[in-house]
C-alpha cells in the first residue's frame, strides 16, 4: 500500500490520462454482444396498410387523385424535370400512353433542352415497341441537340437491335457530317466491321484522317488495319503517311516514333525498328529523349546486347547532364540527377569527382533562398561518404569544411548542417565534441532548431542542470516565441517541478508581446488540469478573461466547468452573456448556441426554455463593399442576428416616445 501511494502522489510518475488501475473486469462484455442486445430491444416499426383496388370506379377515383397531385405539383415546380419524369412514368404505368406522350411534350415545352427527357421519352415507347414513335423521338432528339453524342449511340443502337442496318448506318453518316469526336468514328467504324463491310470501314477511317489530321488518328488508322485487317503494307504506309502530311511540327514526337518502333518490332522486323529508334534520339528535343531511352533500352534488353546499351543510356545522359551544366553551372538540380547517376553505377572515384565539381559551383550572390538547394549537395556529399564508402574521415572533414570555410553565417546559416553535424559526432561517440560543436552554433547564429536539437540531447543525456540552462538562453534570446516558454515549462512538469513550471507559465503570460499568446494560456491551463487544480484552472480563467474576454475563452470557461459543476458552468455562460458587448452580436450568438447545447445536455426544462427565449432570430442580408476611393464595388452577405431583449428595449423606447409625443400632443389642445 506505501509502494501504492507513492507512485500515486509522485507528479512524475502520474501523468495526465495514464490509466492507474488495470486489472482485468471481473466480467467481459464486447461491443458484439452489446449490439445483439441492441439489435433484440429494438422494436419493429409498423409496416402501413396495403390498398387494394376492388374495381373500376375505385381505381378510377385513384387515377384522379394522382393525377390532380401530380398537377398540383407541375403547377407548384415547374421547372423541376423530376416531378413531370414521376407524372409520365405514373402515366406509364397504368398503360395511358396518350396522357403519358402528352406529359412528356409538356415537359419538352417547359425544358426543350433537357438530355434526360427525350431519353426518357424514346425508352419508354421501346419499351411498348412503339417504334416509329420511338423514331420520332430520336430525330427530334438529334434535330434540337445534335452535339449530344448520347442521342446518336442510343438511335443508332436502336436501328440496329431492329436489324434495320442500313437507317442505322445512314444515322451515323448524318453523325459524320457534324464532325464529332474519335469515339463517334471508332463507333461507326465498329459498326462495319460487326457486319463484316471491311471496306466501308477503311473508307471511314480515311474520312477519319481528313476530319481530325493529328497524330493519333493516323495511330488508330495504323492500328486498325494491322489488327483487324491484317494489312501489314498498308499500316506500314500509314505512318509513313503521318510523317509526310502531319510534318516535322506535329508528327516528330516520341510518340509517333514509338509506335512506329513498336510496330516494326512486332513485324520481327528488328534493324527497322532500331534504325527509328536511333534516328529519333538524333533528331528529337532531349526533354522528349527519356522515354525514348527507356524504350530503347528495353528494346535492346530483347534483341542486342544488355551491357552494351545501358553503357550507352549512362553515356547519353552524362553528355546531357554535361550540355546542360555548359549552360549554368549553378543549376543544382542537374547536378543532383548527375550524382545520382554516377551513385548508380557504383564507380567512387566518378561520384566523389562530381560532388567536388558541384561544390564549387558556390551561389553567385549571399542569399540564402539561392543557398538552399546547394547546400544540399555538402549534405549528400557528406552522407555518401559515411553510408556507402563507410569513410568517417572524410564525411567529418566535409562537415568542417562546410561549416568553417562556406557558410557565411554573419548573414545567415543553416540549421540543418549543424545538426546532422552534431548528429555524425554522436554516432562517431564524439559527445563533448557535439556540445562543443551546438554551443557554437548557439553563440555565433542561435535558431530555434539548434536550441531545440541541443535540449533535446542533453535530455537524452540526463543533464538536468544543461537542460535548463539551454531552455533560459532559449527564451532569452526569443523571449516572444511561447513554444520555447511551453518546452521549458513542460519539462519542469516531467520533472515534478510544478511550482517552477507555474512560475514559468506566468513569466510568459505577462510578456509584453507574445507570438501565439493562446498556447501559453492553453498549455498552462492543461497543466493544471493534469494537477487536479481546479481552483488554479479557474485563477488562470478569471486572469485570461480580464485581458482578452472574447467568446472563445467563455466558453471554455463552461466547458471546463461542466466537467466539474453545472451549475458553476451556467453561471460563466450568465456572465458572458452580460459581459459580450451587444455590438458583437456575432460572439453573443456564438456564446448562445454553446449556452443552448449545454442547457440541452445537463439542464432542465426552465433553463432550456430560458436559453431560447435568448437565442437571435438569423437573417441574411447585404452590404455594399466600399472600395478605398469611396466606390461601391460589390456586395456582400452577412448574417444579421435580432435579439428578443434588444427588440424589447426598442419597442419600451417607441412606446416612451409615443407616450411623450401624446402628451404634448395633449397640452397643445388645452392651449387652443
Amino acid at each position: 500500500q506505501a509502494n501504492t501511494l507513492s507512485s500515486t502522489m509522485d507528479p512524475v510518475k502520474r501523468r495526465a490520462g495514464q490509466v492507474q488501475n488495470k486489472t482485468p473486469a471481473p466480467v467481459q462484455i464486447t461491443a458484439e454482444q452489446i449490439l445483439l442486445k441492441t439489435k433484440e430491444r429494438q422494436e419493429k416499426e409498423p409496416a402501413p396498410p396495403a390498398q387494394k383496388i376492388t374495381d373500376v370506379d375505385e381505381l378510377n377515383d385513384f387515377r384522379l387523385r394522382k393525377r390532380k397531385q401530380f398537377e398540383d405539383r407541375v403547377r407548384q415546380q415547374r421547372y423541376n424535370i423530376n416531378v413531370w419524369l414521376k407524372y409520365a412514368a405514373f402515366e406509364e404505368s397504368q398503360h395511358d400512353f396518350r396522357r403519358a406522350r402528352s406529359v412528356f411534350e409538356r415537359t419538352l415545352d417547359v425544358d426543350p433542352r433537357n438530355p434526360t427527357v427525350y431519353i426518357k421519352y424514346a425508352e419508354m415507347e421501346t419499351r411498348y415497341k412503339h417504334f416509329n414513335h420511338a423514331r420520332n423521338v430520336w430525330n427530334r432528339a438529334i434535330t434540337q441537340l445534335p452535339r449530344v453524342d448520347i442521342f446518336w449511340y442510343k438511335y443508332t443502337f436502336f436501328e440496329e437491335m431492329l436489324g434495320n442496318i442500313p437507317a442505322a448506318r445512314q444515322i451515323f453518316d448524318r453523325w459524320m457530317g457534324w464532325k464529332p469526336d474519335t469515339p463517334a468514328w471508332i463507333a461507326f467504324v465498329k459498326l462495319e466491321m460487326r457486319y463484316h463491310e471491311h471496306e466501308r470501314a477503311r473508307q471511314i477511317l480515311e474520312r477519319f484522317i481528313q476530319c481530325h489530321p493529328v497524330l493519333p488518328s493516323y495511330l488508330k488508322y495504323a492500328k486498325f488495319l494491322e489488327k483487324n485487317l491484317h494489312d501489314i503494307e498498308g499500316a506500314r504506309a500509314i505512318y509513313q503517311r503521318a510523317y509526310a502530311e502531319l510534318g516535322l511540327t506535329f508528327a516528330n514526337t516520341d510518340q509517333y516514333y514509338c509506335a512506329f518502333a513498336q510496330f516494326e518490332e512486332r513485324q520481327k522486323q528488328v534493324e527497322r525498328a532500331r534504325t527509328l529508334y536511333r534516328f529519333a534520339l538524333e533528331h528529337l528535343p532531349r526533354t522528349q529523349a527519356p522515354r525514348l531511352y527507356a524504350m530503347f533500352a528495353q528494346f535492346e534488353k530483347q534483341h542486342g546486347d544488355r551491357a552494351a546499351i545501358e553503357d550507352v543510356i549512362v553515356s547519353k545522359r552524362r553528355f546531357q547532364y554535361e550540355q546542360e551544366l555548359k549552360a549554368d553551372k549553378c543549376n543544382y538540380d542537374v547536378w543532383f540527377d548527375y550524382a545520382r547517376l554516377e551513385e548508380s553505377q557504383g564507380n567512387p572515384e566518378h561520384i566523389r569527382e562530381v560532388y567536388q565539381r558541384a561544390i564549387s559551383c558556390v551561389p553567385p550572390e549571399e542569399d540564402k533562398r539561392l543557398w538552399r538547394r546547394y547546400i544540399y549537395l555538402w549534405i549528400n556529399f557528406a552522407m555518401y561518404e559515411e553510408l556507402e564508402a563507410k569513410d568517417d574521415a572524410r564525411a567529418e572533414r566535409i562537415y568542417q569544411l562546410c561549416i568553417d570555410n562556406v557558410i557565411p553565417h554573419t548573414k545567415f546559416t543553416f540549421a540543418k548542417m549543424w545538426v546532422l553535424y552534431s548528429q555524425f559526432l554522436v554516432r562517431q561517440k564524439k559527445l563533448p565534441e557535439a556540445r562543443a560543436l551546438l554551443g557554437r552554433a548557439i553563440r555565433t547564429c542561435p535558431k530555434h532548431r539548434i536550441f531545440r536539437h541541443a535540449i533535446e540531447l542533453e535530455t537524452q543525456l540526463g543533464a538536468v542542470n544543461a537542460c535548463r540552462q539551454l531552455h533560459q538562453r532559449y527564451i532569452m534570446w526569443a523571449p516572444t516565441a511561447s513554444a520555447a516558454w511551453v518546452r521549458f515549462a513542460e519539462f519542469e512538469t516531467d520533472l515534478g517541478e510544478v511550482d517552477r513550471a507555474r512560475a514559468i507559465y506566468d513569466m510568459a503570460a505577462n510578456q509584453a508581446a507574445m507570438d501565439v499568446p493562446e498556447a501559453i494560456w492553453k498549455a498552462y491551463i492543461d497543466m493544471e488540469i493534469a494537477q487536479a487544480n481546479p481552483e488554479g484552472v479557474r485563477a488562470i480563467y478569471e486572469r485570461l478573461l480580464g485581458r482578452a474576454g472574447t467568446v472563445k475563452v467563455w466558453v471554455s470557461y463552461a466547458l471546463f466547468e461542466t466537467d466539474n459543476d453545472p451549475a458553476l458552468a451556467r453561471a460563466v455562460f450568465e456572465r458572458g452573456y452580460k459581459t459580450i458587448p451587444k455590438d458583437m452580436p456575432d460572439e453573443r450568438a456564438t456564446l448562445l448556441d454553446s449556452w443552448r447545447d449545454f442547457e440541452e445536455r445537463y439542464g432542465t426544462p426552465e433553463t432550456q426554455a430560458t436559453v431560447r427565449s435568448k437565442l437571435p432570430t438569423r437573417q441574411k442580408k447585404q452590404r455594399p463593399i466600399v472600395g478605398p476611393d469611396g466606390q461601391v464595388q460589390g456586395w456582400e452577405e452577412y448574417i444579421a442576428y435580432t435579439f428578443p431583449e434588444d427588440a424589447a428595449q426598442a419597442r419600451s423606447k417607441m412606446l416612451a416616445k409615443a407616450k411623450a409625443w401624446k402628451l404634448k400632443q395633449q397640452q397643445q389642445q388645452r392651449r387652443l
